[in-house]
C-alpha cells in the first residue's frame, strides 16, 4: 500500500509547522555585513579571515594549508 501526501505551504509555514526558529534577523545581518564587505573593496586580510572560518577545522586547518606551501615553495628553490 502507498500513500502519497501532498502539503501546500510557503517555506515560512513549513518552517513554522516543524518548530524551526526563525533565523530571518540573523540572516539579514549577515547580507548586511557582506554587502558592507564587497563596497569597501576585498582586502587580503578579508579573504584570510573568511578562509579560517571556512577552512576545516578553521585556524588548523590553515596553518596546515600554509606550512605545506611554504614547503613547496622551499623545495623549488
Amino acid at each position: 500500500m502507498k500513500v502519497t501526501v501532498d502539503v501546500d505551504c510557503t517555506p515560512e509555514e513549513a518552517r513554522r509547522f516543524i518548530g524551526l526558529p526563525d533565523l530571518t534577523p540573523v540572516h539579514d545581518l549577515y547580507l548586511d555585513k557582506m554587502k558592507e564587505t564587497m563596497e569597501e573593496g576585498i582586502t587580503p586580510d578579508t579573504v584570510e579571515k573568511l578562509m579560517r572560518s571556512w577552512g576545516p577545522m578553521s585556524e588548523a586547518g590553515l596553518s596546515m594549508w600554509t606550512r605545506f606551501f611554504d614547503q613547496i615553495g622551499g623545495a623549488k628553490k
